[in-house]
């Protein structure tokens, strides 16, 4: 018990002097040892990293989780150590709402139908999302994490030390100026001594911690390719999900005509130079040729020669079939319309081949 009180005294005392020396070097009435210009860059160095490395994270886990109360209830479970629950995406929720309304609404229809496939499509895009999360929360946000919970704390605990140290330091340096007596010198200078010694030492320490700062960067860069990579390929997945989905639909063009006025009754394969303006009046109510039928007559047909543009091809798109002209990035092709299409498409030529193109795969030019 005695001690206990004795220790207890002691770092009472370290701690009133400590404070009293920090107290009078605010107010410029003592004296400060200062750390060279290295040790300076090294301490703002780390400062920076440690400041810019929460805010990353922080903002990659809303990136990843924008919902604030489930971003809390994972952090408690990885607190409590427990396997955070899998959640419905998004994407997921909305292809279970589309499944249910098309159910509901009827599946042959071609909403219904249509519903069915982007339902599809989004629960692909959920998965994929899914799976992003999962890449980059390992090999992202787990780094940092480890990063501000263990090496920070660790220099943080270190940089308190070495501030300790100088202040004992300092205050030795004053006791020593103030003493008087030949004995009580004596007594300053090896204290002062003793101090010195412990305070290059933790110098020392924190130093050799600063400079791993860099090793730290080297680890968060190397997890920052990792992070792009991984959203690289997440991306990558949902452009082929959606341009898959974008052909199924682009193969059903009656889904989308409106039912509203009559269609515009197809050009005649008789004569090739027969265009718009020469096409003979259908009465009310005959039957016409749907748009499938006049493509296939694509090679009998010429198009208007004032309603021929260029257009860019901006994806690839595969044929369905022999109606359909395959189309390359990139590539330009001579697009016009016909009487009686769908709007959604054209027809393409490149050279001696034509077809029906989607629209949505093309750059309109001038």
């Amino acid at each position: 018990m005695d001690f206990n009180m004795k220790k207890l005294a002691s770092d009472a005392g370290i701690f009133f002097t400590r404070a009293v020396q920090f107290t009078e070097e605010k107010f410029g009435q003592a004296e400060k040892t200062e750390l060279d210009a290295h040790f300076e860059n090294l301490l703002a160095r780390a400062d920076s990293t440690k400041n810019w490395t929460e805010r990353i994270l922080r903002q990659t886990e809303v990136l990843l989780q924008p919902n604030p109360s489930a971003r809390v209830e994972e952090f408690l479970y990885e607190k409590l150590d427990r396997k955070v629950p899998s959640r419905v995406t998004n994407g997921e929720l909305l292809a279970q709402y589309m499944a249910e309304a098309a159910s509901e609404l009827g599946p042959s229809t071609p909403y219904g139908k249509t519903l069915i496939k982007v339902s599809e499509a989004e629960k692909r895009l959920g998965a994929a999302e899914r799976d992003f999360i999962h890449t980059a929360s390992l090999s992202f946000l787990t780094p940092l994490r480890n990063f501000l919970e263990g090496d920070w704390k660790t220099i943080s605990k270190e940089r308190r030390l070495l501030q300790n140290r100088r202040l004992d330091l300092d205050a030795c340096k004053a006791r020593l100026k103030k003493a008087k007596a030949a004995e009580a010198k004596a007594t300053a200078e090896q204290e002062l001594r003793v101090a010195q010694t412990e305070f290059d030492r933790q110098a020392e320490v924190t130093r050799l911690l600063l400079e791993g700062i860099s090793s730290t960067h080297v680890n968060h860069l190397r997890c920052l390719h990792e992070f792009v990579k991984s959203q690289t390929t997440y991306y990558a997945q949902c452009y082929r999900h959606m341009l898959d989905l974008q052909k199924q639909l682009g193969r059903f063009p009656g889904t989308f005509v409106g039912t509203t006025e009559p269609a515009s009754p197809p050009l005649s394969s008789t004569s090739p130079t027969t265009t718009a303006a020469t096409m003979p009046v259908v009465p009310t109510g005959a039957v016409l040729a749907p748009p499938e039928e006049a493509a296939l007559c694509l090679e009998e047909v010429a198009p208007p020669a004032s309603g021929t543009r260029k257009a860019r091809v901006l994806y690839d798109y595969e044929a369905a079939d022999s109606s359909e002209l395959a189309l390359l990035a990139d590539e330009l092709i001579t697009v016009y319309s016909l009487p009686g299409m769908d709007p959604d498409w054209l027809i393409g030529e490149r050279g001696n081949k034509k077809g029906k193109v989607p629209v949505t795969y093309l750059e309109l030019l001038s």
